[in-house]
């Protein structure tokens, strides 16, 4: 993709893959550029999230960016805190992740997935005002969903190898799995 294409993606939205009722609806921090070109979700080739939803068990083969509508089928779906397209998410300022939580909360309420699992820590934090979250199950419910804060899969996230985010992808597949059909009591 040339570099003026994919600037020309900049401030670009990209539609939600979402149903209702979904098992986990993964949340992203913001479209990349390339997302932004292409029209799918953890479209840059560095991003390691098809890989590690693959390795974590939650879709049988690795998915390409292009077969993201297969997700449905499995009871997942992608959104983002914040619908912009940039470079970075450092472009981003705190004031759009607040306002990116009260849309993503109305989002969860509508379409009531079980699991809402944000993808990039520091955004879960700034979104919701939880500065001392980790990574792993939260205790608190976002729109009904229980959530849980998922390592970032950017290739810029060097703290994470794509086989310790599996694992920690993996242990969100087993809570899943483990109780299919709960759905959480109470709600923030």
């Amino acid at each position: 993709m040339k570099p003026e294409e994919l600037q020309a993606a900049r401030d670009r939205v990209v539609p939600d893959v979402v149903a209702g009722g979904l098992r986990v609806l993964f949340c992203g921090i913001n479209p990349s550029l390339m997302t932004g070109a292409t029209g799918h979700h953890f479209a840059f080739p560095g991003n390691r999230f098809w890989p590690v939803l693959h390795l974590s068990g939650f879709t049988p083969r690795q998915l390409k960016p292009s077969e993201q509508s297969e997700l449905l089928g499995y009871g997942l779906g992608i959104t983002n805190v914040v619908a912009r397209a940039t470079a970075r998410a450092d472009e981003l300022s705190a004031e759009e992740f607040r306002a990116g939580g009260q849309i993503l909360t109305a989002k969860v309420k509508r379409l009531q997935p079980r699991w809402l699992a944000v993808v990039g820590i520091t955004a879960y934090r700034t979104a919701f005002g939880e500065r001392k979250a980790q990574v792993g199950p939260q205790d608190r419910n976002i729109g009904g969903a229980r959530v849980w804060a998922l390592p970032n899969p950017s290739g810029l996230n060097a703290h994470w190898t794509v086989q310790s985010m599996a694992t920690e992808y993996g242990r969100l597949r087993s809570a899943v799995d483990s109780n299919p059909a709960s759905r959480p009591s109470g709600d923030v």
